[in-house]
C-alpha cells in the first residue's frame, strides 16, 4: 500500500482547521491544533499562503482561508449540476418576465454564460451559452465581482473598457458600484455594456454562503426600464429566483 505523503496531510490539517474554527487563527494555534513546531508550521502555511489557499491578515499576522479555495470550491460545484439545479427557476423567470434569463459563472477573467432561456415570444434570437461578458459592465459581472473575492480581484486588476458612455470605468466609482449591490442584494446594467439593452442580476450561494453564480433577466431598455428606473417587479424576481436556486443547492432560507 502506498505510504501518504505527511507534508500534504499537515496542509489538509490546516486547512480544515481553518475551515472549521474561528475566522482567523495565529500561528501558534494553528501549530498547537495540529501537532507540529511552529518553524514546521509556519513553512506550511508560507506555500500555502504562496498558492493563494491561504491568507494572512498583514495588521494582525492571523491567517484565514484564501481566494483560491473559493475557485476550487465553485469548480467542485459542477457547471452541469448548477445548471440543471437553475432549469425550472430559469424557465419560470422567463415565463414570468417575459424576458430573456442568463445563467452565470465566473472564469478567465469574465463571465461565463452556461444557460440561456430565450425570451418566450416568437422573435428571433441567438442562443448565448458560451459567450463570454465583462465583469466590470454586466449586471451578472458586477454580482459576482461584489461577492467573488477573485472576480473582484479580477475586474478591479483587469482593463475595464468602455463600452458605451454609460460604462463605470474609474474605480472608486466602480467599487462603489460593488458597495451598493452588496448593501441591496443585485446589480443593475442600463446601456453600460449594450446601446438598447438593460439587464438585472442576483447572485446563487451555496451552502456556505458561497458565491457559485448569477442569473439575470436581459431585455430591451425601453421594457425594463420604461420610466428610467428597472422595473422593481423584475428586481425581485431574479432575486427570488436566485433564492430558489441557492436553496436548492443547500444555502438553506436567507
Amino acid at each position: 500500500m502506498a505510504k501518504n505523503i505527511q507534508s500534504l496531510e499537515r496542509a489538509a490539517a490546516m486547512l480544515r482547521l481553518l475551515a472549521g474554527g474561528e475566522r482567523r487563527l495565529g500561528l501558534s494555534e494553528i501549530a498547537s491544533s495540529v501537532g507540529l513546531a511552529k518553524g514546521t508550521a509556519h513553512g506550511i502555511l508560507r506555500t500555502l499562503q504562496a498558492e493563494g489557499f491561504v491568507e494572512q491578515d498583514a495588521t494582525s499576522g492571523r491567517y484565514q482561508l484564501g481566494a483560491e479555495l473559493l475557485r476550487l470550491g465553485n469548480s467542485y460545484l459542477d457547471v452541469h449540476e448548477l445548471r440543471s439545479r437553475a432549469l425550472v427557476w430559469t424557465d419560470d423567470l422567463a415565463r414570468s418576465s417575459g424576458e430573456s434569463v442568463h445563467l452565470g459563472v465566473v472564469h478567465q477573467q469574465g463571465v461565463l454564460i452556461v444557460h440561456h432561456v430565450f425570451r418566450p415570444d416568437d422573435s428571433r434570437q441567438v442562443l448565448e451559452v458560451g459567450a463570454m461578458q465583462p465583469l466590470h459592465s454586466t449586471a451578472l459581472g458586477k454580482v459576482l465581482s461584489a461577492y467573488d473575492p477573485v472576480a473582484h480581484t479580477e475586474a478591479v486588476e483587469g482593463d475595464r473598457k468602455d463600452f458605451t458612455p454609460r460604462t463605470i470605468t474609474g474605480l472608486a466609482e466602480f467599487e462603489s458600484v460593488l458597495e451598493l449591490t452588496r448593501a441591496r442584494g443585485w446589480a443593475a446594467d442600463i446601456e453600460e455594456t449594450w446601446e438598447g439593452v438593460a439587464a438585472v442580476a442576483a447572485p446563487i450561494h451555496d451552502r456556505r454562503r458561497m458565491p457559485v453564480g448569477a442569473i439575470a433577466i436581459t431585455g430591451a431598455v425601453e421594457r425594463l426600464c420604461p420610466a428610467g428606473e428597472l422595473r422593481s417587479e423584475l428586481v425581485a424576481a431574479v432575486r427570488e429566483c436566485a433564492r430558489a436556486v441557492s436553496r436548492d443547492i443547500g444555502a438553506g432560507r436567507f
